[in-house]
This record gives C-alpha cells, sequence and structure tokens, in this order.
C-alpha cells in the first residue's frame, strides 16, 4: 500500500475521488459538494486555520486504485469540559473494508497528531465547527442530510477493531410536518401569549442585520458555554445569515422576544441535499439553474431543525411551546410544502435537548458517534460530560 500526501491539485481531486469511489454504491449516499469539502482544506475560507493546522492523505493499494484517506488536524480551540490532555482530531475518513489498510491511516495520523503534542485523537470530526461532518454514521444509513457524514456500516468495526472508544452518540430526531402537536404545548403556549412582552416572529430577508444581531444574543448567552467559551459577533453572525439567504425560507426561521429582547431560536432550513443528490457534486453554473429551477418547483420536501436554543434565564418557562406552536401555524398551514421534519444532531450528553424533542413527538431517525482515543491506554477513559 502508498500512502500519499495530498499537496497538489491532483492529490487534493483523489482526496475526493477516494469518497466517489468507495461510496457510490451505497444505498443512500449522496455526494457531497466537491467545493464544501475543498473549503474546509482552504486556509482563506475556513478559520479554523487561525488556530491550528492540518494535514491529509490518500492510500492506493499496490495497484495503484484508491483504497483510503484522512485528515487530521489540531486546534487551540477544540477542548472538551475535563479534557486532561490535548485532544486533536482525525476526519473524512474513508477506507476498502480492511483493517490492514484503517490501521495504517489511523496510525499515520496518530504519529502526527503525537509529533503535534497530542494525547488524544476524536474522529470523526471536522476541521471546524460541529454542525458540520462530524461523526460516524452508526444507525440510519440512509439519505444523510446537507454537511453530513455518511459511510458504510463497517466503518463501525474499522474504528473500533483499531481501539476507539464511545465519547458521545450524536441522535437525529425526526417526524412528519403534518403531525399533530401534542395538548400540552397549546396549554404552555397559552400561557406565554397572554403576556403582551412577549411575541415571535419569522424571520425577514429583508431585515436579515436585525435579526443576525439576535441571533448572536442568543447564541452568546445559550450556547457559548458549551463551545469553550467562544462567542459569536455580530458581523460572523450576519456574514453567516447571508450566506443562508438563498436557502432561507423565511416562514420556517423562528426568534422569541421578550420586551424586545431576543430570548429564543428556532432555526429551521430546507434540506439542501435534495437538491445537491441531483448535481454530482458540481456547483458550476448549470447546477445553480437547475438548484433556482428545484427551488422555484418545490422539489424539497424535507425541512431541517438547525438550531433550537433559550437563554438560560428563560428555560423551563414554556418558551419552547409558545414558540413552536407559533411556528406550527405557519409550517403545517397550505402556506407550506414541507412534508419530513428532521433535526441536526443532538448529542446524547445533553437530555435537556432530547426531551424537548421526544415530547414534540419526533423518534430518533438517525445516530452518528463521535469516537475518542487515547494515546496513554493505560490512563482512565472518561466519556464527554453531560450538560446540565
Amino acid at each position: 500500500m502508498q500512502l500519499i500526501i495530498v499537496n497538489d491539485e491532483q492529490t487534493a481531486r483523489q482526496f475526493i475521488d477516494v469518497h466517489v469511489t468507495l461510496n457510490k454504491d451505497v444505498p443512500g449516499w449522496i455526494r457531497p459538494l466537491d467545493k464544501d469539502i475543498e473549503a474546509v482544506f482552504d486556509p482563506e475560507k475556513n478559520k479554523a486555520f487561525r488556530h491550528g493546522e492540518c494535514i491529509r492523505w490518500i492510500l492506493k493499494d499496490d495497484k495503484g486504485r484508491l483504497s483510503g484517506r484522512i485528515a487530521a488536524f489540531v486546534n487551540k480551540k477544540y477542548k472538551t469540559k475535563g479534557d486532561e490532555c490535548l485532544v486533536g482530531g482525525v476526519g473524512f475518513f474513508d477506507c476498502i473494508d480492511q483493517q490492514e489498510a484503517a490501521n495504517l491511516l489511523l496510525d499515520t495520523a496518530k504519529k502526527w497528531l503525537q509529533e503535534k503534542g497530542m494525547g488524544a485523537m476524536d474522529g470523526p470530526i471536522n476541521f471546524g465547527e460541529r454542525n458540520n461532518w462530524w461523526g460516524l454514521l452508526t444507525q440510519g444509513f440512509h439519505e444523510p442530510l446537507y454537511c453530513m457524514n455518511f459511510n458504510p456500516p463497517y466503518y463501525i468495526r474499522l474504528f473500533e477493531q483499531y481501539g476507539f472508544q464511545l465519547f458521545f452518540n450524536q441522535i437525529c430526531y425526526g417526524m412528519k410536518v403534518s403531525d399533530q402537536l401534542q395538548p400540552k404545548f397549546f396549554a404552555r403556549h397559552a400561557a406565554i401569549e397572554a403576556d403582551p412582552a412577549f411575541k415571535a416572529i419569522h424571520i425577514r430577508k429583508n431585515d436579515l442585520p436585525r435579526f443576525a444581531e439576535a441571533f448572536s444574543i442568543v447564541y452568546n448567552k445559550a450556547w457559548a458555554q458549551h463551545a469553550g467559551g467562544k462567542e459569536m459577533g455580530k458581523a460572523q453572525a450576519l456574514a453567516l445569515f447571508k450566506q443562508m439567504k438563498p436557502l432561507l425560507d423565511e416562514k420556517i426561521a423562528w426568534f422569541v422576544y421578550h420586551n424586545d429582547e431576543p430570548i429564543a431560536i428556532w432555526l429551521n432550513l430546507p434540506d439542501l441535499n435534495q437538491y445537491i443528490k441531483h448535481m454530482n457534486g458540481k456547483f458550476g453554473l448549470l447546477q445553480k439553474l437547475k438548484f433556482l429551477w428545484l427551488k422555484q418547483t418545490g422539489a424539497c420536501k424535507k425541512m431541517v431543525g438547525i438550531i433550537f436554543g433559550i437563554i438560560p434565564e428563560f428555560q423551563g418557562k414554556g418558551i419552547d411551546a409558545y414558540m413552536i406552536v407559533e411556528g406550527a401555524k405557519l409550517i403545517q398551514s397550505g402556506m407550506s410544502h414541507y412534508v419530513d421534519y428532521e433535526m441536526q444532531w443532538i448529542g446524547d450528553f445533553n437530555p435537556r435537548m432530547q426531551n424537548v424533542a421526544e415530547a414534540l413527538g419526533a423518534i430518533p431517525t438517525r445516530q452518528l458517534t463521535t469516537y475518542r482515543y487515547l494515546f496513554d491506554r493505560t490512563a482512565p477513559y472518561k466519556r464527554h460530560p453531560m450538560v446540565g
């Protein structure tokens, strides 16, 4: 077997080709856009390069056939509460069904991470934000959501026989858009609705700066502490919203305000993969025209829950039910063409959010798993700490 560092256009192209070659015949697979993978490894597009570095390899067999790939990365911002050593990451793993090949890829990444001072590696994870390319698919081998990892079932064996251990499971929940909400939602909604200090509104594309600022406020109060204290600035939030603007459906993105101060977010988007699966990894002029046509004709029947959160001082007071019922009035009306609803993953370390999903009537649709491998094989192993 031949291991090759990705260091030019040809090897970067082969890095993408490995994934296509090994997954093209796997039922449910949707080819990611090439540009989305390339952006992860572009220092001009990925801010993780400000705090870390990465390296990639491709694997060929003795006949020169593509057999695997892996990326390894270190990021000073990547920390989990309770970590007792520096932790690096591996991701974008693909491999033929051969433990020897998988071990070679993982050993190579491990050696590089050790040279960088790491004491453990998590994988498969992303070099960047956790909402993309995070975790190994371990249950629910059907069409992935946009920028979600997809792999054949045998990858589980390759990781676990190497010695990776469960760090946390990532559960996706789903339901039919037409499913009736439980009666308790309406009772809790009525109590909040009676108070004029509260109001729920959906996003308006012509007022993105306002909603981006509201997003950053809620994010920083509700999530920053779970992201290593990393807050989101107003400019960063606005850039994110501008990036999402072509995909935004105003009726499925909601905010709650109390005395005109933002306190909660329920952000949903159409599942972009319902368009991308027709594009074979490309997004040039023809694909953009096709996207507009598919969007105009309502080809996407699935909406995806991206973020649901309430600032701490308003948690447990019925705000979740109020926001969901207000949104459901439009989402479940004749104005909506969506049939299926699936939420982005919720870590099993966050039972409060799991309870919200289950109270909504959603059921698990798939599971991804983030694994951890301690380089000191005698050190005590700890799972991801629980939130709250």
